[in-house]
């Protein structure tokens, strides 16, 4: 059987203009191996001993988050780039690389002893560090326009959209705040004002920034009758911690509760329980190091919990989805299907449904391949009677943050549907909501 732990490198992610680099910038069955706890046990996500010290020139908190990289053409999963707010995938190199997350346990709890130190966390993605705007450039003349655009009888809508979906994260900050100082109103409060509809819904996306954009969708995914469950899971899944406690923040502070309390109390049961440590914000970092030993009991608990076997829990399959970190989960889906000679992803079709089955499959799928995963989710908002407007407004604009992702994003679809992505959603949409979804997706 070929060692599905070999050669886990890849090619180039993402890797954004130098210029944005600085914050304010722009920018198996057997005995478990000595030291391992014993089965039936499940170790925490910092739990994979270091197997060699951190690379050099990892960022400093703050920083852009490093690029990352998949296995070489011919390995699964195919070479992708992380997506906006994603974690960064890992390292050329293999396994040894650095750093962790509090595991299994209730949150705060130290690290259970011999399983490695913790390891620095990956820095918030750009646009999640609230205050944090481009310098070197003055937004002036593009603040002057947008209120020239709003201001008297009529609305330019192409001007408005011209401006906001050229801004990237940093300098729609900066845009913000030379608004607010030389104009001396709100941009935010002006277009909702000046525009409607689902082009108002647009607008405000992309104003909001990537933080703000998200703490209004979750909202948005749970007031009222129901929850909008496509809209809460891609708020909120396979997102690095530090970008789920940055939204945490900011919906606390926008909406004055608590987005744990506001999300368990639209949900119930073992959603509920697994939302929990979804936002517990205790994921394994990227750069924990891979223990192929802890890969493999891993499985072991996959597997048992998948097939039924006494003892074995199904929420061991949430837990486990939940806190570890991509790079796990992909060397975990490998081994998986290595041993048991089954995929993973269709092993949790089957034994769960509804809202838990959607989610454990967008968890493992952003893992293992999140640009074709971010193309089926834009096919899905357009596919079937009716447009799911929500989910397509906000995965458009979340693609958008990313330039470089957003080209995988595009690739992926042409891939997948054969169809180019901007051609669909023209076929979709009209009028000032078409020509605004496709300059974000230009």
């Amino acid at each position: 059987m070929a060692n599905p732990y070999q050669n886990y490198s890849g090619a180039p992610g993402y890797n954004p203009n130098p210029a944005y680099a600085q914050p304010g910038q722009q920018p198996p069955q057997q005995p478990p191996p000595h030291g391992a706890p014993p089965q039936g046990y499940y170790p925490p996500p910092q739990g994979y001993p270091p197997q060699g010290y951190p690379p050099q020139g990892y960022p400093p908190q703050g920083q852009y988050p490093p690029p990352g990289q998949y296995p070489p053409q011919g390995q699964y999963p195919p070479p992708q780039q992380p997506g906006y707010g994603y974690p960064a995938q890992p390292p050329p190199g293999g396994y040894n690389i650095p750093l962790g997350a509090p595991g299994y346990g209730a949150p705060g709890q130290f690290p259970q002893p011999g399983y490695g130190a913790p390891v620095a966390p990956t820095p918030p993605s750009l646009g999640y560090i609230p205050g944090q705007m481009a310098t070197g450039r003055d937004a002036t003349k593009d603040a002057e326009a947008l209120r020239k655009a709003m201001k008297g009888f009529g609305t330019d809508e192409t001007t408005l959209i011209d401006i906001l979906s050229r801004a990237d994260p940093l300098y729609m900050a900066l845009i913000n705040d030379t608004y607010t100082k030389k104009i001396k109103r709100n941009l935010e409060q002006d277009i909702a004002k000046e525009c409607s509809g689902k082009l108002e819904k647009v607008l405000l996306a992309l104003v909001r920034g990537p933080l703000m954009q998200d703490v209004y969708a979750v909202n948005e995914a749970i007031k009222g009758m129901g929850t909008n469950e496509s809209l809460l899971d891609n708020v909120l899944l396979g997102r690095t911690n530090a970008d789920i406690k940055a939204i945490k923040e900011a919906y606390k502070k926008t909406f004055g509760s608590s987005l744990e309390a506001d999300v368990r109390g639209d949900l119930s049961a073992a959603t509920e329980q697994f939302y929990n440590n979804v936002m517990a914000a205790e994921r394994a970092e990227e750069a924990t190091p891979i223990d192929p030993n802890l890969i493999d009991q891993d499985v072991k608990s996959l597997h048992g919990a998948l097939r039924g076997n006494l003892g074995v829990p199904k929420s061991v399959v949430f837990q486990m989805l939940a806190r570890r970190s991509d790079a796990q989960l992909r060397a975990i889906s490998d081994a998986y299907k290595a041993q048991n000679g089954t995929d993973l992803e269709a092993d949790i079709s089957e034994l769960f449904d509804g809202h838990m089955k959607d989610a454990l499959v967008q968890i493992l799928r952003g893992a293992r391949n999140p640009a074709r995963k971010d193309a089926q989710l834009l096919e899905e908002s357009m596919a079937g009677f009716g447009t799911k407007d929500e989910l397509l407004i906000y995965m458009a604009v979340r693609v958008h943050w990313n330039r470089d992702h957003m080209e995988k994003v595009k690739d992926a679809y042409r891939n997948k549907y054969g169809k180019e992505l901007r051609s669909r959603v023209a076929g979709e949409t009209k009028g000032d909501y078409e020509k605004a979804l496709l300059a974000v997706l230009q």
